[in-house]
């Protein structure tokens, strides 16, 4: 069941953060590449104050494998972005292009 939020507390909270199209559009691309080779079948996306967030999935119904997630500014991480499988970081960096990297190498979730 959906939760009632009043507009007026809506706006007095601070802004979630967001993907922007650029950052959106290659989150896609390297998803659509792993969805061609049957590897990834789904992914959700979410915005809160503290942080964006892409996950994969391997099935609708499982645990990401994958996580890309956005930080805001100033906020006291080691980069605005990173990559993380489960509890294990992969990469991190200030830009988008930089852990992104990391689905370019041959990645595999061991099982």
């Amino acid at each position: 069941m959906a939760d009632v939020v009043s507009l007026a507390d809506r706006r007095s909270g601070s802004k979630p953060v967001c993907f922007d199209r650029i950052e959106l559009r290659k989150l896609l691309d390297v998803y659509s590449r792993r969805v061609a080779t049957g590897e990834w079948r789904d992914y959700a996306i979410e915005h809160r104050p503290d942080m964006a967030a892409f996950a994969i999935f391997r099935r609708a119904y499982d645990q990401p494998l994958f996580v890309v997630a956005k930080y805001p500014p100033g906020s006291d991480r080691k980069g605005t972005y990173s990559v993380t499988a489960g509890t294990r970081k992969l990469s991190h960096g200030w830009s988008i292009d930089d852990v992104l990297q990391v689905f370019n190498r041959s990645l595999r979730l061991a099982t």
